[in-house]
């Protein structure tokens, strides 16, 4: 049998379907509606330096205190060559009783001084002796020098009698300065012959 629905349960079946069509059409929640609290972002964190120690600046010497090195520098005699270390020196020695042979200019070049020492006296007068005149053969500069002789002073050399350790000394002029400093030269005296003594 088919009843018709009353009032009332017409009206209960209009309720249900409503609060149903209310519940599918509800606006779904709206996706730009976050959480307020978001995972926070790591961040990279740059690593610390670490100071070098290749370029690491020497630490600067107070003034007028000199260094390690500086004083065992200072502390080491400086070496001085002997030109006449080898041949040249026993030929003099042995022939001529002389060793220590030099040349140097002196008087702002204006005079060349020779010097020598003495080992053999009897060997060595003959670079005393007054009557043999010396002279500085210069083959660069082409000159020949000679000793002057001054009017109060005379001969500007030593003549007396050679002695054993002393050392003895002449001067040649050089006027002009024509006889360098660095120039190879020849000592002629007599028999006596240095050749090839360089100019201080």
């Amino acid at each position: 049998m088919n009843r018709k629905p009353t009032g009332g349960t017409r009206f209960w079946l209009l309720a249900v379907l409503a609060a149903g069509s209310l519940a599918h059409g509800a606006a779904p929640q709206d996706a730009t509606q976050t959480s307020s609290t978001t995972a926070p972002v790591p961040q990279a964190t740059a690593p610390v330096p670490q100071a070098s120690t290749q370029n690491k600046p020497t630490p600067a010497v107070p003034a007028g205190k000199p260094t390690a090195a500086q004083k065992s520098a200072a502390a080491r005699p400086r070496y001085r060559p002997d030109r006449f270390a080898g041949r040249a020196g026993t030929y003099y020695r042995t022939v001529w009783g002389v060793e220590s042979l030099a040349v140097k200019t002196v008087e702002s070049g204006e005079v060349i001084r020779f010097t020598y020492r003495v080992l053999d006296p009897d060997k060595a007068k003959i670079l005393n002796d007054e009557r043999i005149e010396p002279s500085l053969n210069d083959p660069r500069a082409g000159v020949s020098l000679v000793v002057p002789s001054l009017e109060k002073v005379g001969k500007l050399r030593q003549s007396q009698p050679p002695e054993e350790g002393k050392s003895y000394w002449m001067a040649f002029s050089n006027k002009g300065r024509l006889v360098k400093r660095g120039d190879h030269i020849n000592i002629v005296i007599g028999q006596f012959h240095a050749d090839g003594l360089v100019v201080d």
